[in-house]
């Protein structure tokens, strides 16, 4: 089962969450049919949306991660609601570029230069909308740059998907550390000691490590209180009525031009890749019903 748990310091301002995604990421590599490198970027911008979004706790509030590039991949998009379920696509998913090491894939080559952006929406009138250079590329530097510029807090962020030899997902998972406001530089080294001695994320993962022993051993110089254990997975929620709406905001004269040329329309969700058939019947009453 996938989760994400969330955690806070008794006798220091520290909250951090952390994310086991395995499933969800191999869902996402099983609709989108993506390569290895394709599968790793989706999956850290999956879960770093899908920690984000339970972040916000808001009812119907949602939140989008856009990570757009020059590099091959082109860019990544993801959404999650507000417990944390996710989904997303990669816009070229099935691409490869030379590895930067033995058996580690450079997400940041493929996904090169560009813009992070973030958009939370807690249904107001107007989303909250925060737009970064990237840093990197290989996302969770992005996402602690994010933090740091957008919204003033200070930020640790590791995520990591581990691709097999035959090219299934062995393991995902990460971690976000951010700092309250009153945290003194011996809180900020003890945390970096805490980093350097769990390592990279995957193999402590692939350990069989949870998050909450990966949380215990970044903050294992403080006193941690569970607050909450949340299931998450890869969840769409497309349905046909709302490819139908979608249908309505072509207006009449494309519909009229859809039924002219093709005489059915043939709607595919870029998220799950269901497809739905409307036929030529179908398109005229949405068309009348206008």
């Amino acid at each position: 089962m996938d989760y994400i748990i969330r955690m806070i310091a008794k006798n220091a301002p520290v909250s951090a969450m952390a994310i086991t995604a395995t499933n969800m990421v191999s869902r996402a590599q099983d609709i989108h049919k993506t390569w290895p490198l394709g599968t790793a970027a989706l999956g850290r911008v999956l879960m770093a949306t899908s920690l984000i979004g339970n972040m916000m706790k808001v009812g119907d509030s949602s939140v989008t991660v856009r990570v757009m590039g020059n590099g091959p991949l082109k860019g990544v998009l993801a959404v999650s609601d507000s417990e944390g379920n996710v989904r997303g696509y990669v816009h070229e998913g099935q691409v490869e570029v030379p590895n930067k090491a033995p058996a580690k894939l450079d997400v940041g080559a493929g996904i090169g230069e560009g813009t992070l952006t973030v958009i939370k929406d807690f249904g107001l009138k107007e989303p909250y909308v925060g737009t970064i250079p990237l840093i990197t590329g290989e996302i969770a530097e992005d996402i602690t740059a994010y933090f740091v510029e957008s919204e003033q807090i200070p930020t640790a962020c590791a995520l990591g998907v581990l691709i097999d030899s035959d090219h299934s997902v062995l393991v995902a998972g990460g971690y976000l550390i951010q700092l309250l406001p009153g945290a003194d530089e011996k809180v900020i080294d003890s945390i970096e000691a805490g980093i350097a001695e769990l390592g990279a994320v995957t193999p402590a993962l692939q350990k069989g490590m949870t998050p909450e022993e990966v949380l215990r051993t970044v903050l294992k110089d403080f006193e941690l209180d569970l607050l909450e254990t949340q299931p998450v997975d890869y969840r769409c929620y497309c349905t046909r009525d709302r490819m139908r709406t979608a249908l309505v905001s072509l207006g009449k004269v494309e519909l009229q031009k859809m039924i002219e040329e093709e005489g059915k329309a043939e709607l595919t969700c870029q998220f799950c890749d269901s497809v739905q058939l409307f036929d030529k019947n179908e398109l005229e009453e949405i068309m009348h019903a206008l």
